[in-house]
Formats: structure tokens, C-alpha cells, sequence
């Protein structure tokens, strides 16, 4: 005969609410710790004020644009300069100013011979910082942009 204890039996079970709580107190406590512990450093920075007086005329330039026009017209920061005094006025640059950088443009129409000339004459005198100032053939940045990889076609022109 079997007999059946007054006790109810009672089946374990895990509750997962409490857990949760536990979990998100702990998420919310690392993360302010780790909050408090960071330091926020910055760099000063002197920045330029409105009023702020020309360069002195007797400090070297350390940079200088140079613009190759159609018919190899050449522009020293839009002053004209024949093309036979242009390494002329390079190494000048370059003695006043081991370390000038230039930066070098061409108008739609100037030929791509004339402003590898300008490049080689820069490099000949030993200038190493050369840039190159490039323009969308609209002239403005992204305009005439190729789409990128899935982007739809232009649309058809006009008749």
C-alpha cells in the first residue's frame, strides 16, 4: 500500500526575472565605474583671433601656388611669370626655404606636357612637398563624379 506524505512536494524551478535584475544592476554599475574612470584630455590650441597681424615681410614663404594656364601660362600665386624664369623662381624658393611646399593647378584647356614640365622643374631644384589642386570638370567637388556600384544611370539627355 502506498502512502502519500502530508508534505506537499514541491518542484524546483529557476526564476528568471531576479536573474535579470541582477544582470542589468551589474551592466549599470560597470558601466558607471568605467565612466568615472576615464579622463578627458585635450590638447590647447591657440586659435587665430580676427584682429591678428600680417606676417612679417622678411620670413620666408613656405608655400606657393602655382597655376599652368593655356599656351603655358604660368601663375606664381596669380602674378604672370614667363616660363623661362620659372626654375629661376623655384630655387629661389627653395634657398630662402629648404622646406616650401607648392602646390600646382591647371585650367581645363592647359596641356598635360606643361604641367609635367612645372612638375620636373620643381623637383629638379629639390622641392619634395608637391600637391596637386584637382577639379571636377564642372568645376565643382563631386559634381562630375562617377555613381558608385549600384547606384542607378544618369538620365538620358534631352533632344
Amino acid at each position: 500500500m502506498k502512502m502519500r506524505s502530508p508534505i506537499p512536494k514541491k518542484h524546483a524551478r529557476i526564476e528568471i526575472i531576479p536573474l535579470i535584475d541582477i544582470m542589468f544592476f551589474l551592466l549599470a554599475s560597470f558601466m558607471m565605474v568605467s565612466l568615472t574612470q576615464t579622463h578627458m584630455k585635450g590638447i590647447r590650441v591657440n586659435l587665430p583671433s580676427a584682429n591678428a597681424p600680417p606676417p612679417p615681410p622678411d620670413k620666408p614663404k613656405d608655400y606657393v601656388s602655382i597655376r599652368v594656364s593655356e599656351g603655358n601660362v604660368i601663375y606664381f600665386d596669380n602674378a604672370m611669370m614667363p616660363s623661362d624664369q620659372v626654375i629661376a623662381r623655384l630655387l629661389e624658393l627653395h634657398k630662402q626655404n629648404k622646406d616650401v611646399k607648392v602646390s600646382i593647378s591647371a585650367d581645363k584647356l592647359a596641356l598635360h606636357g606643361d604641367v609635367i614640365a612645372v612638375l620636373d622643374q620643381a623637383r629638379s631644384v629639390g622641392i619634395d612637398k608637391i600637391g596637386y589642386q584637382i577639379k571636377t570638370a564642372s568645376g565643382e567637388p563631386g559634381a562630375g563624379a562617377p555613381p558608385g556600384p549600384g547606384a542607378a544611370p544618369p538620365p538620358p539627355p534631352k533632344p
